[in-house]
């Protein structure tokens, strides 16, 4: 009897441990983040752990599509101008605190506060007053926001939007936990400091190894998240990643390397998800002030030189498409003929010859332009900026590689440091032209190229006010028509998300925003 009692003991705590015991998952990052403050925040990869640690008022499913975050409802005025939220009464921060509307009220009055000087602001401009409050002229109370309850915002628009609600999908748009920021000032964010209201809390933070995340016992639909611990890891090299993903050390690899698909389709490809992607891909181009790069018949030169084709099939192996505009096919509330650079479908040997008539026009003899390609650290970067060197060689120019550790890229470029060229892709935070063309406004804190067009400035501006669909359209194409005229950035390739995915992993759907929060997601039972 007694031996029986011990064996069936032994046998509950087990099943006892085994129950407790934490479902973690171990994703990539792509690097570490520079910031986890939300008004600072502008990498993808960021967004990635702000998506996890943070909810809106409305969010993305795992699916892509919008749905209620915090909102639980909402109206909207018929004339577009006044969204009136609801919020849900048991949504909490990770101190068990309500979130409230003033939470919100807080966070978007930050965020235009001059003071702050967040970089993304300009992504609610839409809202009305913000642009003069960020541009501080008129002070912080007057933004159209106002927490009417605890449980009851009212947004005011300063024109119709017809994609608001995808704005709030943004991390600018997250709250705030008013006391942890105004206790630990910028170093609200560090472990232990943060406060945070979506399905994960912060727990550590260990640069160049993981950023952990636990489950937030508080957020209102813990019951369904199934996954305990994140730990998201920061693999600059996508080869690194994939050599952890086949020991089954890790669960998600967020890219994958070009010049490794051969590999990949021998022995990866059933867990290989490549779908297309809301971005593009480019090189800012700037120059010192005297530097030859800044005469836009250089510029579109050396635009006109750089085969896609051979970049996207060749070095990119098909991952990507050639691109020879700003604003992605397909993109919402755009012209059916959106426009391209004018040699698009040209041969590209006659493209070579009309640019060296344009370098001679420019006064630039062959040989006499030395230029630096600036690009973050990572295989298929390093090797697109090593094809395009090679055909800039073909104009006489002559290229050197200029290879940076990824946060000290991008934090240079918000730094408006000095660079010939600069590789980057921007990814849509929103279905329309304008989350592409409004940063090559002067003075955007991503225009980094420092390129200042006042026909540009106006048009875009004369779109935010513009309630005519077809026409607003028209005046953004016009704008990009003068972008792809000046070039200051260089389109290159469309986007795709690419990753390798563990088939033990469940709810991964491929989506245009390329969005998979963790709390969507699961482990194969």
């Amino acid at each position: 009897m007694y031996r029986n009692l011990l064996l069936a003991s032994v046998c509950l705590l087990s099943l006892t441990v085994a129950a407790s015991a934490e479902i973690t998952i171990n994703r990539d990052s792509s690097g570490d983040p520079s910031t986890l403050d939300q008004h600072h925040s502008s990498a993808v990869n960021e967004g990635y752990i702000l998506r996890d640690l943070y909810e809106g008022l409305v969010t993305f499913d795992g699916e892509g599509q919008i749905i209620p975050g915090v909102a639980q409802s909402w109206e909207i005025s018929p004339n577009g101008l006044t969204y009136v939220f609801h919020l849900r009464e048991d949504a909490k921060w990770s101190n068990g605190e309500p979130v409230t509307a003033g939470d919100f009220e807080f966070s978007l009055h930050r965020i235009m506060d001059p003071k702050t000087a967040a970089g993304y602001a300009n992504v609610l401009y839409a809202i009305k007053n913000a642009r003069a409050i960020n541009t501080g002229k008129l002070p912080v109370d007057q933004l159209g926001v106002e927490a009417v309850d605890d449980h009851t915002l009212k947004i005011t628009l300063a024109s119709p939007t017809a994609y608001f609600l995808s704005l709030l999908t943004h991390q600018t748009a997250y709250p705030m936990n008013r006391k942890a920021v105004e206790k630990y000032g910028d170093k609200f964010t560090a472990p232990g400091n943060l406060v945070s209201n979506g399905a994960y809390i912060l727990s550590s933070f260990t640069p160049n190894d993981k950023i952990v995340l636990k489950k937030n016992p508080y957020y209102w639909k813990a019951k369904d998240v199934q996954i305990d611990v994140v730990n998201w890891m920061p693999f600059e090299q996508p080869a690194s990643c994939m050599r952890r993903f086949e020991a089954k050390e890790v669960d998600i690899c967020s890219t994958v390397a070009a010049e490794q698909m051969d590999y990949i389709n021998a022995n990866l490809k059933q867990y290989l998800h490549i779908s297309p992607y809301f971005g593009v891909n480019y090189l800012n181009v700037k120059g010192e002030p005297d530097s030859k790069l800044r005469d836009p018949r250089v510029r579109q030169a050396i635009s006109m030189v750089i085969d896609r084709d051979f970049l996207a099939n060749q070095v990119r192996r098909g991952m990507l498409l050639p691109k020879y505009s700003m604003v992605p096919s397909g993109t919402k509330n755009y012209v059916d003929d959106a426009p391209q650079l004018l040699y698009s479908n040209q041969d590209i040997l006659d493209r070579e010859d009309k640019a060296k008539e344009l370098m001679k026009e420019a006064g630039v003899a062959p040989g006499s332009l030395s230029v630096k390609l600036r690009y973050a650290t990572s295989v298929n970067n390093k090797n697109t900026m090593i094809a395009i060197a090679d055909m800039l060689k073909n104009i006489g120019i002559k290229a050197e590689q200029d290879e940076v550790e990824g946060t000290t890229y991008f934090n240079y470029l918000q730094e408006k440091g000095m660079y010939d060229f600069a590789y980057q892709a921007w990814i849509g935070d929103y279905d329309d032209p304008y989350s592409f063309l409004s940063l090559f406004t002067t003075g955007n804190s991503f225009n980094y190229s420092d390129w200042s067009n006042k026909d540009y400035d106006a048009l875009i501006i004369k779109s935010e006010t513009m309630t005519d669909t077809q026409a607003r359209a028209e005046t953004l194409a016009e704008a990009e028509r003068i972008l792809l005229n000046e070039v200051p950035v260089i389109p290159l390739l469309a986007s795709s998300s690419q990753a390798l995915v563990s088939d033990k992993i469940e709810g991964y759907t491929d989506n245009l925003m390329n969005t998979h929060g963790t709390r969507w997601l699961s482990f194969k039972k």
